[in-house]
């Protein structure tokens, strides 16, 4: 009876053939990863020493040695996928003594079977390709802060060296695995394969073992798409109003937005109409102000609604003005009378800044003012084809005139519209040249969504054609790049710095919390290539809007330090965190920001901010009418100049002015790019006048911007108090309730600092 109960209670162990167990695994792999090609563009297998994961030492390094790298025999684009890996003789690991007997033992070597790719250097795994917890793995890692590196499920290799040892058989009263209270079983020597999934573990030592590789639950694609409309949209709010990254940071009520649409989202179902679903979840993402938040396009709309223009393209200057920049051949402002450089005063009787702010882009969202005003100007003038509207414009000769247009089939001046012009298609992610006239080489990074390995290949062939030629500094262009691998955005500036200084860190939704948290032990840090691969001399970076999301995060860690003059007439788009889909039915899909970017302090640093340049370009009429790169100008004339940043301007730092009174006026001084921030208690009911005037050349070279303490958002801000005229500020701002402001001043040129006076005033 003994034997019996004995027996019951042993592990089970699959028919084990003589010899030193496992020495082939073959099996599948399936997953729903949506981003499966961009972050795995040259998949392989590898089995590599878990050590580190056990012991929590995320600083560890399995040695190349430890590592064997498997095959993948199917198309790994197409899920399930399958695989082959033989096992090597013996283990080359760190062997961890784990069965709990209080003597010390050789211990055995622990395994994972996991799918990477070669992004950097040798196909061996090292620190920079990211793998820990990873995508698909032959046993699921938690990466839940409360969990952190536990092994919830699936199968681990197991190498003794001899037949003394032994492995948990169970994770025992606490539930996790490698913890004191585990109990054991024996394992033989050589390899096993050992099945962690259900108690008590099982044990395959099968010379060829069947393993199948299982998805990080992080990974896997929330799929609403075989429910109704009704079900699905109520399973998306409810999935958005836990794991949306921002809804306290941009003050989103989930139920409010409940009743608000599903009202059209029944409409949509009773009506079996695809069409008014789509526009619901669009609409649904315009009413988030978050760029990483995008619903369906609704194409039938756009062609409907703007696909009619007038033919020119518009800019708003830093005085307010609002000029017409480009004028589309034969289009309806050009046959119309209108010249390049005429200022827009009106349309259809409305005065062009407040026409401009009502309008709803159909290119949203937008995380950040500046981003939604340009686009604002993009549609201004967009409406349906065969639409009359009225302008009132001022010639350079000061003479205003008022026209009545059409609009016509215009996508010239939509394209045209574009900061920064469309690609080719046929860019490179990184392309390097040399300015003939200057000796810089200027370095363009077209994305970091595209091939990843070549990516980092052809950054690391430029740095290297800098370094070798001696190059007197860099100019790096990131202007058209719409993001992708945060990672990589995060890395390749560690190639100008030779510490490896915190960058940031990430907040991520923990299931046990129920809410974002931020895992220490996830910190951003630079992970320093070898040092004859870095840069140490000058840099400048080129920003503007379009660059976005893992763009960004590039532009931050330059930034940092005052490693690199930021240069822009924008900050950046203000996208900060990583985005993901939700499938939902007839093949719509709703995507959403689900972790969220912060600095080194844990502060939101990009989201609904942007990177803000430390070389700000003035918008004026010179610079928009100008054929040259004024940008590139700017950034050559910087490092010609090779003046230093102001440490009110590096990486987002600015100086603080104290308090201010009403009606006791304060000066002060600012650097070139510079800013200083003053604090202001208002009360309700008030009216104020916030005036800023500079002199000499600060009179047309200040910016205003009203915040909230501890929020980098500017509530607003301005340019100038009216077209033309210098100094910049608020007329009758009406206060609505007791609160604290705060007032930043900057010097928007990289040229002119100097003295200014701030004026808080009750409004007359």
């Amino acid at each position: 009876m003994l034997a019996v109960l004995l027996l019951s209670a042993a592990p089970s162990i699959a028919q084990t053939p003589a010899g030193r167990g496992v020495e082939h695994l073959s099996g599948s792999a399936s997953y729903t990863f949506p981003y499966f090609r961009l972050f795995l563009p040259d998949p392989y297998v590898v089995l590599y020493d878990a050590y580190g994961i056990i012991a929590k030492d995320i600083d560890f390094m399995p040695a190349e040695d430890s590592q064997i790298i498997g095959a993948i025999t199917t198309d790994p684009f197409q899920s399930p996928f399958r695989f082959e890996l033989s096992m090597p003789y013996s283990g080359r690991g760190e062997a961890l003594d784990v069965d709990n007997d209080d003597v010390a033992d050789t211990g055995v070597q622990i395994y994972v079977v996991a799918v990477t790719s070669n992004t950097w250097d040798s196909p061996f795994l090292e620190r920079r390709d990211d793998y820990v917890t990873g995508i698909i793995n032959s046993a699921v890692i938690s990466s839940d802060i409360d969990s952190f590196l536990e092994f919830q499920r699936g199968t681990l290799m197991v190498y003794a060296e001899d037949g003394e040892q032994a492995f948990p058989s169970g994770r025992g009263v606490d539930g996790v695995l490698f913890t004191d209270d585990d109990p054991s079983m024996p394992v033989e020597a050589g390899w096993s394969m050992i099945d962690i999934t259900a108690e008590p573990f099982t044990i395959n030592r099968s010379t060829i073992a069947s393993m199948d590789l299982l998805e990080a639950e992080e990974a896997e694609l929330t799929d609403f798409s075989t429910l109704s409309y009704t079900d699905a949209f109520n399973a998306m709010i409810d999935h958005l109003s836990r794991e949306y990254a921002f809804t306290a940071y941009k003050h989103i009520d989930w139920e409010a937005k409940r009743a608000e649409f599903l009202p059209r989202v029944e409409e949509a179902q009773r009506n079996r109409s695809s069409l008014a679903f789509r526009r619901a979840l669009r609409d649904l993402a315009w009413s988030i102000p978050d760029g990483h938040v995008s619903g369906p396009s609704v194409l039938e709309d756009f062609q409907r609604d703007v696909s009619g223009g007038l033919g020119f393209v518009l800019r708003e200057l830093d005085d307010g003005s609002v000029i017409v920049s480009y004028l589309s051949p034969g289009g309806a402002a050009q046959t119309g009378g209108i010249v390049v450089g005429d200022r827009i005063l009106s349309i259809d009787g409305e005065p062009i800044g407040q026409a401009v702010s009502e309008v709803v882009p159909y290119t949203g969202s937008f995380s950040t003012p500046h981003t939604l005003r340009l686009e604002q100007l993009r549609f201004v003038h967009r409406r349906p084809i065969g639409t009359p509207a009225k302008l009132t414009i001022q010639h350079a000769d000061g003479t205003e005139l008022t026209t009545s247009l059409t609009t016509m089939l215009d996508s010239d001046s939509f394209l045209a519209a574009a900061l920064n012009g469309p690609l080719s298609g046929t860019e490179l992610p990184v392309e390097f040249r040399v300015d003939p006239s200057t000796g810089y080489g200027i370095i363009s990074i077209y994305s970091f969504s595209d091939d990843l390995p070549l990516t980092v290949a052809l950054w690391e062939r430029a740095l290297s054609q800098a370094r070798y030629s001696e190059l007197p500094g860099l100019i790096i262009d990131i202007r058209r790049n719409g993001g992708g691998s945060g990672f990589l955005g995060d890395q390749l500036p560690a190639y100008f710095f030779d510490e490896s200084i915190v960058i940031g860190n990430t907040a991520e939704y923990s299931e046990s919390r129920q809410d974002f948290a931020i895992n220490p032990l996830l910190e951003d840090r630079f992970i320093l290539p070898p040092e004859d691969r870095r840069y140490d001399g000058p840099v400048a970076v080129l920003i503007s809007p379009d660059c976005a999301s893992a763009c960004e995060s590039f532009a931050w860690a330059m930034s940092l330090e005052g490693r690199a003059a930021i240069v822009g007439h924008y900050p950046t788009a203000g996208l900060g965190g990583s985005v993901v889909p939700i499938s939902m039915p007839d093949g719509a899909t709703f995507n959403y920001t689900h972790s969220r970017a912060v600095d080194a302090e844990g502060n939101i640093n990009i989201e609904g901010i942007g990177v803000r340049p430390t070389v700000r370009v003035p918008v004026t009429e010179e610079s928009v009418l100008s054929s040259r790169d004024v940008l590139l100008e700017a950034a050559i004339s910087y490092l010609a100049g090779n003046r230093p940043i102001p440490a009110d301007a590096a990486a987002g730092g600015v100086a603080s002015g104290g308090e201010i009174e009403i009606g006791q006026p304060v000066t002060g001084e600012v650097s070139p790019g510079g800013r200083i921030q003053y604090q202001l208690i208002a009360r309700a009911g008030q009216k104020l006048d916030i005036v800023v005037l500079g002199d000499g050349a600060l009179a047309r070279g200040l910016a205003v911007r009203l915040l909230l303490p501890g929020d980098s958002r500017p509530l607003d801000e301005s340019y100038a108090l009216s077209p033309g005229e210098p100094g910049a500020g608020f007329l009758g701002l009406a206060i609505p309730s007791d609160l604290a402001l705060i007032i930043e001043v900057e010097a928007i040129s990289p040229a002119v600092g100097g003295t200014f006076t701030l004026t808080v005033r009750e409004s007359e």
